[in-house]
């Protein structure tokens, strides 16, 4: 009995974690391939496109978790069609090692089209990055 207690409880937290993750459109995150770990502590700011003013307007602003990740841009209540743009501070992230870089900030650009999931991350190195659209 107690087995099946902890076995329905597990279940119900399984959901519930899965369902939490759904709550929103947009997620990223960043390895460091230089170190093969994750980049924690890293401010990335997202903007939206304005097409008719063609202006960037400031939508949020969060710090990677201990695994470099950032789950929570953009709830999926609300309509999030429209170009995007991810900036990625790294030169503090670099600094912060006292490890020389080239690029103080990472931007990627990118469309949100319906009411998918975005998973936008990058891998990255004192001397060069990598982006794609994930899963």
């Amino acid at each position: 009995m107690k087995s099946f207690i902890i076995t329905i409880l597990f279940t119900l937290l399984s959901i519930g974690t899965y369902a939490q993750k759904n709550n929103f459109q947009l997620s990223t995150h960043i390895l460091d391939v230089s170190k093969g770990i994750p980049a924690p502590g890293v401010t990335i700011k997202l903007e939206k496109y304005n097409q008719q003013s063609e202006t960037w307007t400031f939508v949020d602003e969060k710090k990677t978790d201990a695994n470099g990740r950032i789950s929570d841009f953009l709830p999926s209540v609300n309509p999030n069609a429209g170009i995007f743009k991810l900036i990625y501070y790294t030169k503090d992230y670099f600094n912060k090692t006292n490890t020389e870089s080239f690029y103080p900030f990472v931007e990627v650009v990118f469309e949100i089209k319906g009411n998918n999931h975005y998973h936008v991350p990058i891998t990255l190195s004192p001397y060069g990055y990598s982006t794609y659209r994930g899963s």
